[in-house]
């Protein structure tokens, strides 16, 4: 990279990576705006090509600007961005804030130097201001529109960056034979107390992420906590809880429309739906001393109907065949795996070893019980026949591993991954969504998040195994609201 002088806010400019028409930039200091022109084949896979005006700083930063292009453009795809990079490497790790020429909004990130690009696209398109933010090891992207509110726009992502680090601004024409134009204006480069010295709002962001990619999508933000969604069968709508209410949205986003669960008003994350598509298990905790039950409503709403009579009990999972509950229940001061017939009878425990057994979901041809267990001293993934015989461990790590859900192919299995050092399934902490092959074992990580409770509790796969639906958390500053 050739650099050039200062300017502004930065203290370096130039083009990173390989690129035909060398970039510029013009500043206006009574307007605080960059006018920047670029050029560049793509910043995508494992190798960036853009202009980059830049500054080296350490800590936690924000960095906000108003983002217009100009002209019409030749692909719609041109990027203005707002970047937080290791390197001036072609191939360095980095997260950025990406506006594209078409409106799409993304938080755009490589995790190791020379690895693919993913990204999280917000459900917001064309916003007039936006931010990127850095608190540690988390990077998240906040949008506003006319009224200059900012509003958190999506899930956060987890790079481990060194310091000193690159921050500044940059345009990709996205065709290695055109230069477009973009200009920043009203730029603030701020640094940022850490979370832990602040007050913070939490949010929850409910997500959508592709197996084939591990490009993630917003659906819904709100700055309160709600969890675990279940995908209908219809693909087109999810489930997910909050407040003690079931709500569904529809997959490409919109307003949650509260489902009525009569007297069930006390509703926990342990949810979903039948193979027919037309029941809904819950678990409430409105009823005998607040300890939840496992109840069925018709999906659309209805009054619930008890299926078990001892508590507490909690649903995890339904035979393919729609009859049987897979489910949870602390008796006697343990808790152990347990199904039940859809229609209510005696309930019949499954698992006996010393230590919790949790999250059971049926495979997708009804012969076994994934769940999730500690009786080998720290938590991991487990197999049983859906009669309880033959348990056997799957996982073997040095991670505490939750929740397995296997996809409706019966290839694959996601599952939430927690670090050694934690107890339980607690909220807010660091944790992984990881992938593996059935057949080999392979892992793959799909997802690096702040969760834990809430994330991805019950199965959440789309019915056309493509997709899982997932909620990340982030701790926002107060500081930064409405600014």
């Amino acid at each position: 990279m050739a650099n050039g002088g200062a300017v502004g806010l930065f203290e370096g400019q130039g083009d990173v990576g390989t690129v035909l028409h060398p970039g510029s930039v013009e500043y206006d200091a009574g307007k605080r705006s960059y006018k920047i022109a670029g050029s560049g084949e793509n910043m995508w896979l494992g190798n960036d090509a853009f202009r980059f005006i830049w500054k080296k700083v350490s800590g936690d930063v924000t960095l906000t600007a108003d983002i217009s292009f100009l002209g019409k453009g030749v692909n719609e795809h041109r990027k203005a961005v707002l970047m937080i990079r290791q390197s001036l490497d072609a191939d360095s790790p980095y997260a950025d804030l990406a506006v594209h020429g078409s409106g799409l909004t993304s938080l755009q990130f490589r995790e190791e130097k020379g690895a693919a690009t993913h990204e999280i696209q917000a459900n917001v398109t064309g916003p007039r201001r936006v931010r990127i933010e850095k608190r540690g090891a988390y990077f998240m992207m906040s949008l506003a529109g006319a009224d200059s509110e900012f509003h958190l726009a999506g899930g956060s992502t987890r790079i481990a960056l060194k310091e000193p680090f690159y921050v500044g601004i940059g345009v990709c024409s996205h065709d290695k034979d055109v230069v477009e134009k973009a200009v920043f204006s009203n730029v603030e480069l701020k640094t940022a107390a850490p979370v832990a010295a602040v007050a913070t709002t939490l949010y929850s962001t409910l997500e959508t992420i592709s197996v084939a990619s591990t490009d993630r999508r917003v659906v819904y933000v709100a700055p309160e906590r709600f969890e675990t969604p279940n995908w209908m069968p219809d693909g087109k709508n999810l489930l997910f809880n909050r407040n003690g209410r079931i709500e569904k949205i529809p997959v490409t986003g919109g307003t949650p429309q509260v489902i009525d669960t009569g007297f069930a008003v006390r509703c926990n994350n342990d949810h979903g739906i039948s193979p027919d598509g037309a029941q809904l298990a819950i678990s409430d905790q409105s009823q005998e001393e607040h300890q939840s039950l496992v109840y069925i409503v018709p999906v659309g709403g209805g009054t619930p109907r008890r299926i078990t009579m001892n508590a507490p009990s909690y649903w995890h999972g339904w035979s393919p065949d729609g009859k049987t509950l897979a489910f949870v229940g602390q008796r006697n001061d343990d808790y152990d795996i347990y199904t039940i017939p859809v229609t209510g009878g005696e309930e019949m425990r499954l698992t006996t070893a010393k230590g919790l057994d949790d999250g059971p979901d049926y495979s997708p041809d009804g012969k076994f019980i994934y769940f999730n267990s500690e009786r080998t001293g720290h938590m991991q993934i487990w197999r049983m026949r859906a009669d309880g015989s033959e348990q056997a461990q799957v996982t073997f790590d040095e991670f505490n591993n939750w929740f397995p859900h296997v996809s409706p192919d019966g290839q694959q299995m996601v599952f939430l991954t927690y670090d050694a050092s934690v107890t339980g399934h607690p909220e807010n902490k660091d944790v992984m969504l990881r992938l593996m092959l059935l057949k080999d074992k392979k892992f793959t990580v799909l997802a690096k998040l702040f969760g834990g409770q809430g994330t991805i509790n019950v199965p959440s796969w789309s019915p056309d195994g493509k997709q899982i639906a997932f909620v990340s958390y982030q701790l926002v500053p107060r500081e930064n609201a409405g600014k």
